[in-house]
């Protein structure tokens, strides 16, 4: 699968299409045959090419080359835990946007809840996404996204948003107090957080 198939924004040059064929070939053979463990301050070939992506795939496609290597591998929790908690900000995104398709349980939300005490609005949205739609608890999920309107992060990258804020009260009643304390303190009230709240009404109060 060459990286032009899934990437709909522009296309790798050649080198780029080769380094990451090689990088590609790497992680799924590492997939296949994972090698016995030797140090653990020594990392796969092919993860040492997933810190390395963003010098030879260019500034458009680190987040989607990343996060095919981490498919091709089959990275498992341990792994995606030692990517992220050892990673840049934009390998540590790579591994939030890789959650959904790697990890079907809840094993992997202490890297979703670590990425929500950021003011890092790029990490916040790659948190926010089908994984915490899925598995990040009620009271968690509400502040996530308080947290987006904090820090301006678009409630559009909330993933499942709709179905999660319907007819949730509590979520209702912090994001009222939230305006309060805006309107009090003479700032304005995020569009994003009316269109929130509008989800929130039961079908009776609309």
């Amino acid at each position: 699968m060459t990286a032009t198939r899934e990437d709909p924004d522009d296309h790798l040059h050649d080198a780029a299409e080769a380094w990451l064929h090689d990088a590609l070939a790497e992680a799924a053979q590492a997939a296949a045959a994972p090698p016995e463990p030797t140090s653990p301050y020594v990392s796969a070939s092919w993860e040492l090419r997933f810190a390395a992506a963003g010098r030879h795939c260019g500034p458009r496609h680190p987040d989607f080359v990343r996060t095919l290597l981490l498919r091709s591998a089959r990275a498992d929790p341990d792994t995606l835990t030692r990517l992220y908690r050892h990673g840049t900000a934009a390998e540590r995104r790579a591994v939030l946007l890789a959650l959904p398709a790697l990890v079907p349980g809840p094993e992997a939300l202490p890297l979703v809840e670590d990425a929500l005490r950021t003011h890092d609005t790029r990490l916040l949205a790659a948190a926010v996404g089908p994984y915490a739609a899925t598995h990040l608890p009620p009271h968690a999920w509400r502040h996530a996204v308080l947290k987006c309107l904090f820090t301006g992060v678009p409630v559009d990258t909330v993933a499942d948003l709709p179905r999660r804020a319907r007819h949730d009260t509590e979520l209702a009643r912090m994001l009222r107090d939230h305006a309060d304390e805006r309107t009090a303190a003479g700032r304005p009230v995020p569009a994003d957080l009316h269109r929130v709240l509008a989800l929130t009404v039961p079908p009776e109060e609309s």
